[in-house]
């Protein structure tokens, strides 16, 4: 067996964005490196024949940034999207399977954002920034570029590109709203077309807007507005004419479960067709009939079928199934899957039965020895039904217990954990027990996987049952002698950070802490984050509900800074706009005023997520070290 090592898991490439062939025979996928080492992410777009019968294999000798594979009606020809001309701005390329003539379609100077083949096959939709008017070749530092919020912000616009002549038009029928989503119907008739009010993440998303066009006459047809963070269209035929449903929100909050919403096109009928359902819908897939919707739940998978009575079940599976993509009679699907010890591959087979894996993207982790993974499943102080995961120390076994225990909370808050492969490069399980520890991955209330109200319940509520369904799984395993009391820990990225640093100011129980990129003040970050409406429903107020005390700041660990003697490390990423750096230095000028343990690293060029291979190491090697000063006996 191999040790696992932080250049092990770092250095591995993943498969993303799967697209399967209408006909079912080919299927292309991105393979993305897990970390970055130059300016650009470097990705491959990879084919692979569905029957085993040719393996997987490179579709361009390119180095760029390729994505977004999708498929002519008739199977002969891959469309994506590449910066091999221009890096860091992508355009449309064509890639003819019969002969493997590779063209570059489009030259628009702001780039392609994304684009979808149309039944006619002679058009191709593209979503894309308007270019700019009139030359200007002065210096930014002399020239008149001051922003004026509100004005001239950037707005991805559906264009109609002309594969026979190059031509490129944009209807002019959207006004100034954003365009995010598109999807044609099953029969090459119009496409639903989903618009924001902007692209702005705090704004846009609650002015969501329905419409279709026809791709011929340019006419554009308004459907109304949807809900919130509304995403994943797909078409289908009824009795009563076409349905088109989407994802989103449950209203009326701005945190709550997703749900699908089924709009009846000639009616104009909307209903939410998964109301009180245990699960939570993460994909709609369209079919030429009912489509597919992929359900977390619990910390598994349920795929089903959306028939005019409800939901029926198709087949279930462990851990996640993401990236779901079918050919058009829903008989082949592919997806993203593995298992407890596999990180995920594409997987394809019938949507009612076992899923057979095409692809093995990390081989080099055949050899590595990780920590045993089981399921939990245990109460909360009130009864509520919860489950979580356990990882135990490499080589161990629960009965050679207790051993120091490190707690995980996932982000969001509304993620989960599934009984999948726990190796990332930020602070995850196995990474951890290959140094002896035993790690908790909680699913507390607020996430995915049981239903909407489970989701919705901690909403201007955040840190409080939330916390106690924490310790309680944490108290479990020291009753079973799993976790020694005196050597616990916490870490968590994102929400997840922000329950680190929530535990420390309310118990002394753990050793050391690890808040990475963490919200610490409700208020501040409705008011600075990207996200500010979003994080306001969260906290429960914001600054400019009157004079106070504000609802947030009982919930905002930077109120309970005094509280902390558990010495914390600190991670945030500089240019964060999700969660802004100044959460982070907020937490640390508390913790330095009362003279509290604690390392404050920033990453240079990192935003939410940590991209740059020697910071991510950094992480890992960071992470572990601090815990082993703090836990070890």
């Amino acid at each position: 067996m191999t040790g696992l090592t932080a250049e092990l898991v770092v250095d591995g490439r993943t498969p993303q964005r799967p697209a399967l062939a209408p006909n079912g025979r080919r299927l292309c996928y991105v393979l993305a490196p897990t970390s970055r080492t130059g300016d650009h992410l470097d990705t491959e777009l990879w084919l692979v024949d569905t029957d085993g019968a040719v393996a997987s294999h490179r579709a361009t000798a390119d180095t760029a940034t390729e994505s977004v594979p999708r498929w002519s009606a008739d199977s002969t020809t891959l469309f994506f999207l590449s910066d091999r001309a221009v890096r860091g701005t992508p355009q449309l390329h064509a890639l003819n399977l019969s002969d493997g003539t590779l063209t570059t379609v489009t030259s628009w100077r702001t780039g392609v954002i994304d684009h979808l083949p149309l039944a006619d096959p002679t058009l191709v939709a593209l979503l894309a920034e308007d270019e700019p008017t009139g030359p200007d070749a002065r210096r930014a530092r002399d020239r008149d570029d001051a922003i004026v919020v509100g004005e001239r912000e950037p707005r991805a616009r559906l264009r109609l590109l002309d594969l026979r002549t190059g031509r490129i038009t944009t209807p002019n029928v959207f006004g100034d709203r954003h365009v995010v989503e598109l999807r044609q119907r099953p029969d090459g008739g119009p496409l639903a077309v989903l618009t924001r009010a902007s692209a702005d993440n705090d704004h846009g998303p609650r002015g969501g807007q329905l419409h279709l066009l026809d791709p011929t006459t340019e006419t554009v047809e308004n459907l109304g507005p949807v809900g919130v963070d509304a995403q994943s269209l797909a078409w289908w035929p009824g009795e009563d004419g076409w349905h088109l449903g989407h994802l989103a929100l449950t209203p009326p909050g701005l945190q709550a479960g997703t749900a699908v919403f089924d709009l009846a096109v000639d009616s104009r009928v909307l209903r939410n067709r998964t109301a009180g359902l245990p699960m939570c819908p993460t994909e709609l897939c369209q079919t030429d009939a009912a489509p597919l919707v992929v359900c977390a739940d619990g910390l598994n998978t349920t795929l089903a079928r959306l028939d005019p009575t409800g939901l029926t079940t198709l087949s279930q599976h462990p851990g996640r199934l993401d990236n779901l993509t079918t050919t058009p009679a829903g008989a082949v699907i592919a997806v993203l899957t593995g298992t407890r010890y596999e990180p995920p591959n594409v997987h394809v087979g019938p949507p009612t039965g076992a899923l057979r894996r095409i692809t093995n993207t990390r081989p080099e982790l055949d050899g590595v020895a990780l920590g045993t993974q089981q399921p939990l499943a245990y109460r909360a102080a009130d009864g509520l039904d919860l489950d979580g995961l356990l990882v135990l120390p490499v080589g161990r076994t629960a009965a050679q217990g207790p051993f120091p225990l490190i707690t995980i909370v996932h982000g969001g808050p509304y993620d989960r954990y599934a009984d999948r492969c726990q190796l990332f490069w930020f602070p995850s399980a196995q990474w951890l027990a290959a140094a002896g520890y035993a790690v908790l991955l909680p699913n507390p209330r607020g996430g995915q996987g049981h239903g909407h109200g489970f989701a919705a319940s901690v909403a201007g509520r955040v840190g409080q049952q939330e916390w106690t369904d924490i310790l309680t799984g944490i108290d479990l395993l020291v009753a079973e002698g799993i976790a020694d009391p005196d050597r616990l820990g916490i870490a968590g990225w994102s929400h997840g950070g922000f329950m680190s640093a929530w535990a420390v100011g309310q118990t002394d129980r753990f050793r050391a802490a690890v808040v990475g990129a963490g919200v610490v003040d409700w208020g501040m970050l409705a008011a600075t984050g990207e996200n500010g409406q979003f994080e306001a429903a969260l906290g429960g107020s914001t600054g400019w509900s009157g004079t106070g005390p504000h609802p947030h700041d009982a919930v905002s660990p930077i109120s309970f800074a005094s509280h902390i003697r558990t010495p914390v490390l600190i991670l945030h990423g500089a240019e964060d706009t999700n969660v802004p750096l100044g959460q982070a230095v907020y937490l640390h000028r508390a913790l330095r005023h009362f003279d509290v343990e604690h390392e404050f690293v920033i990453y240079p060029r990192e935003g939410h997520s940590i991209r740059e291979r020697h910071h991510q190491i950094d992480v890992l090697r960071r992470t572990r070290a601090w815990f082993d000063r703090w836990l070890r006996p």
